[in-house]
């Protein structure tokens, strides 16, 4: 095996809704098929009473399985139990999530009749190892580098979070970078024979559960993330929720059944709507048909893309807003964007979004709005490139991305002392000395904090240091590139507020090498033959079912035609024996009245 194969490092974009690998190959970026052959692969995780699943097979059998079926754990990651945002997805949730030590969520899945409880790191690391298998079949050998894509406002604990996840699947990550600035290498790169001078690239990064705007300035090879800012809890997921809340509040109304607490038929429509969704992308009406989605009762909703538009109003200005206060901030005039780029599949592809963009930077930009890489794949592509440049098979170039939050800790009267600005240039380090008088104490507490709120409690706390029989000491913040920040203070390193523990992640390791042994046996047994085939029928028994209803619809046109070819029939017998009745008593045409 050659050394270069040996280092060769691959890119993964690890999404809330799907995710991809894909390597550098043959002088040009390949997207590598999973096992079924597509380039996108559901970030599922499903369990059951005599295996494990993980994307296709696991998103096929969520409505059979919605309890042990896990999704969306992106929304999870490095986030607290207590949080806000978890607690409003757990109630979208079919699966239950509960407290765990140090506040962390828990997800409770039942494989092979016993209850487990897993973190949201674990369920990463089962995806990107089901991205390892999937790249190691392609190319023929080991991976251990890989590059794993963040959104761009992700946090310290969530960055932290995602590399552990990684580490879990086996991988050495090399690095973590924005999904918005790899779409912009991916863009840039794509574009480089054809690009003059100075170009400000906007990318506009709607995925299936986050949102990031970042302009990224290309100059000769050096890419330059100027500012980014977003929110890592609004996407494709959300505009789907909206739906879902629609459709259930109208089949209660129809019918007085409430399928809000009804897992199986939650799903079931959850995915109805998600492809009713991506159909009102391309035509302005679509229908929800599901049989028998709750005790018996069928399911038929027409839903057009006004009223689509009209439920997630909201959610398009707080894009548009989101966009206009970067621009703001960043002080950039609309006129001095050049590109427009649109990441992610969630919501880049719904024709409101495009057309608020093209009403806020006008129609000179709109022709140069970039269709040139799939929004899918781009920020994978990105990934890729990054990962041939750090294992010396691209020439490197220049990139300079920023930190998406400030960084402090706290002082007097528990307010906020910024050491690190957001949007400050990365790596950097930043030193400040500090000493804190109180009556009787002989230690100085450093806590640290992450946020944009001059009060500290209003802000993400990362962690402290106590540091004892000293009045004043050094307090050292420095990020590196992968923009997950170190906090030291004589000597002494922060404990991550919420991060797993050498022990925790020990055992999950553990776990993941026995899950892998059990797939492993599962691919000698007839049973995971059999489940191949059961897969395929599936598919098959979907396709039947949609014919089904296709032939459904037109029985009822036909059923409609008898209606009224009858009638027809009917209007001709009353003329002809009406006829028959004034010839006989030799009354006149002009009296004749037939009601039609």
């Amino acid at each position: 095996m050659a050394t270069r194969e040996k280092g060769k490092a691959i890119g993964i974009d690890l999404g809330t809704t799907y995710s991809c690998v894909a390597v550098w190959q043959n002088h040009r970026v390949e997207i590598i098929p999973n096992e079924q052959g597509n380039r996108t692969t559901p970030s599922y995780v499903a369990f059951t009473d005599t295996k494990r699943l993980v994307g296709d097979a696991a998103m096929n059998q969520v409505a059979k399985n919605p309890q042990n079926t896990i999704f969306g754990t992106k929304r999870l990651i490095g986030q607290g139990f207590s949080d806000q945002s978890v607690q409003q997805d757990m109630k979208l949730w079919p699966f239950k999530v509960v407290p765990g030590t140090r506040d962390k969520p828990m997800i409770v899945a039942t494989y092979r009749g016993e209850e487990r409880k897993l973190t949201a790191e674990e369920i990463s690391s089962m995806m990107l190892f089901r991205m390892k298998e999937a790249a190691e079949t392609y190319l023929g050998h080991e991976v251990k580098r890989a590059v794993i894509t963040v959104p761009a406002y992700f946090n310290n604990a969530q960055r932290q979070s995602t590399k552990d996840a990684g580490e879990i699947a086996g991988f050495d990550v090399v690095r973590i970078i924005n999904e918005p600035t790899a779409a912009a290498i991916a863009y840039g790169l794509d574009k480089k024979e054809k690009m003059e001078g100075r170009q400000n690239v906007l990318v506009f990064d709607l995925g299936g559960g986050t949102f990031d705007v970042s302009l990224v300035t290309i100059d000769e090879g050096m890419f330059k993330v100027k500012a980014t800012v977003g929110d890592t809890h609004l996407g494709g997921l959300d505009f789907d929720n909206n739906l879902v809340n629609h459709v259930v509040d109208v089949f209660k109304r129809n019918h007085k059944k409430d399928i809000s607490e009804n897992a199986k038929a939650l799903m079931r429509l959850r995915s109805a709507c998600e492809e009713a969704k991506r159909m009102l992308s391309s035509t302005s009406e679509t229908t929800i048909e599901l049989d028998s989605l709750c005790e018996g009762i069928d399911l038929r909703v027409t839903i057009t893309r006004d009223l689509f538009e009209k439920l997630n109003k909201d959610l398009f200005r707080k894009c548009i807003e989101t966009v206009e206060k970067y621009l703001f901030e960043a002080k950039i005039g609309k006129s001095e964007v050049h590109e427009l780029v649109l990441v992610g599949g969630g919501g880049t592809r719904i024709p409101k979004v495009q057309e608020l963009l093209k009403e806020m930077f006008g129609v000179d930009i709109w022709p140069s709005f970039c269709k040139s890489i799939s929004p899918d794949e781009a920020v994978v592509y990105g990934a890729a490139l990054r990962a041939a440049m750090l294992s010396g098979e691209v020439e490197d170039l220049l990139l300079m991305d920023v930190v998406p939050h400030s960084l402090g800790v706290e002082i007097d009267c528990g307010v906020m002392s910024v050491l690190v600005p957001r949007n400050s240039m990365i790596p950097t380090k930043n030193k400040s000395a500090f000493s804190i008088f109180f009556k009787d104490q002989n230690y100085i507490l450093i806590k640290v904090y992450e946020g944009e709120e001059s009060r500290s409690k209003e802000n993400l706390f990362l962690g402290e240091i106590e540091v004892s029989g000293l009045s004043e000491i050094n307090v050292c913040f420095e990020l590196d590139t992968d923009g997950i920040v170190k906090v030291t203070a004589e000597g002494k390193a922060m404990r991550l507020q919420g991060r797993l523990s050498p022990e925790e992640m020990s055992k999950i390791v553990r776990d993941a090498e026995r899950y892998k042994a059990e797939d492993e046996d599962q691919k000698d047994s007839f049973e995971y033959y059999a489940y191949g085939i059961s897969n395929r029928l599936n598919k098959l028994e979907n396709s039947a079912y949609e014919m089904g209803v296709n032939l459904q619809k037109l029985e009822k046109y036909a059923d409609e035609m008898r209606y009224n070819l009858r009638k027809v029939e009917k209007l001709v017998e009353d003329v002809l024996e009406k006829v028959n009745v004034l010839e006989s008593e030799r009354g006149w045409i002009g009296e004749l009245k037939i009601d039609v």
